[in-house]
């Protein structure tokens, strides 16, 4: 799962019409020299990240515990077996609350780079092809992220659970407060009530970003975000890069990228991307997506219906709209 098949060379349409053709390669990039001490930094968080996951997907939750504890009020043993089995997950929970600050810096760090003037968007990605591998990593975990969150109801029964024990603890329980305490708590508790909390960050920080530096045009920004989409839909469009493909993880690899890439263009461009004049073809991606086994993407679809900020929108297409809808 870690590798994403064999060497990905991805030929698209030049988008700055300059008549060349460019490949992204989002297999085996290496950093140039200049890149490596930005995507060394990343790519310690990228490693993480990938034991994150690892955390996550193995979560199983102390649904049985919290339930016997309910039934049983007066019972001390149970609560106490309850109690004992929810504190270590939630120190977990606080972890990976706590790792969306490195992912956040990550990000800011490659949006800087790969939006700043001098290149246009299709330069910038062409050249510096293992920070935007970088970027596209840090959008297939956030999108799988919130799959395995969306899909686990254990965490916020769990943290739940926590929140209503500890206010009505009457033993102070230090060691516990000390990890988690009520402020914290309250942050966690509106990160996890979510649907996507870890999309719903990085779409702040991009927004963020694009306020904080109104020196950049916006369109490098949006430029960026778009090219990526496009690339990624090519990848997936076109059997002959498709066939090229080793396996079914690198297909949903790219599928996340475009999912993600979509919403954060969708959060910071002022018209969106489900606008006529987008430059993104938005159908095109939906077309993609729903010709995937729908178990595979019906995470995806629910990020696009439930993440975008203008889906809703007047200007949004009655197609866009439908195609959309839950079957």
């Amino acid at each position: 799962v870690k590798t994403m098949g064999n060497l990905i060379k991805v030929l698209t349409r030049d988008i700055d019409n300059n008549g060349g053709n460019f490949f992204l390669d989002f297999e085996n990039a290496q950093p140039s020299q200049s890149e490596t001490e930005v995507w060394e930094k990343v790519n310690q968080v990228l490693t993480e990240a990938q034991l994150i996951l690892e955390d996550l997907q193995s979560y199983r939750g102390a649904g049985e515990e919290i339930r016997q504890a309910i039934q049983s009020p007066g019972v001390e043993k149970v609560q106490e077996k309850a109690w004992s089995a929810v504190v270590p997950l939630v120190v977990k929970l606080k972890t990976f609350y706590e790792f969306t600050q490195k992912l956040e810096s990550s990000l800011l760090c490659l949006l800087d780079i790969l939006t700043s003037s001098g290149s246009t968007p299709t330069q910038h990605l062409e050249q510096k092809q293992a920070l935007a591998r970088q970027f596209a990593h840090i959008l297939h975990f956030t999108l799988r992220f919130d799959e395995l969150k969306m899909t686990n109801p254990a965490i916020q029964n769990d943290f739940s659970y926590y929140r209503r024990t500890i206010s009505r603890m009457r033993i102070n329980n230090l060691a516990v407060r000390n990890e988690v305490n009520n402020e914290l708590a309250n942050r966690m508790s509106l990160f996890y009530a979510s649907a996507t909390p870890m999309l719903k960050t990085l779409s702040d920080v991009t927004t963020k970003f694009v306020s904080d530096n109104p020196d950049v045009p916006i369109e490098n920004t949006t430029d960026c975000l778009s090219t990526m989409a496009s690339v990624c839909k090519v990848m997936l469009d076109t059997p002959e890069y498709r066939s090229r493909f080793t396996s079914e993880e690198t297909v949903l690899f790219c599928l996340r990228v475009m999912v993600g890439v979509i919403i954060l263009y969708d959060h910071v461009h002022p018209a969106g991307a489900f606008v006529k004049t987008s430059n993104i073809d938005m159908k095109g991606c939906i077309r993609v997506l729903k010709e995937q086994p729908p178990s595979s993407v019906e995470g995806l679809l629910n990020a696009l219906r439930y993440t975008t900020k203008h889906l809703n929108d007047e200007t949004t297409s009655k197609q866009i709209k439908t195609m959309l809808q839950q079957n």
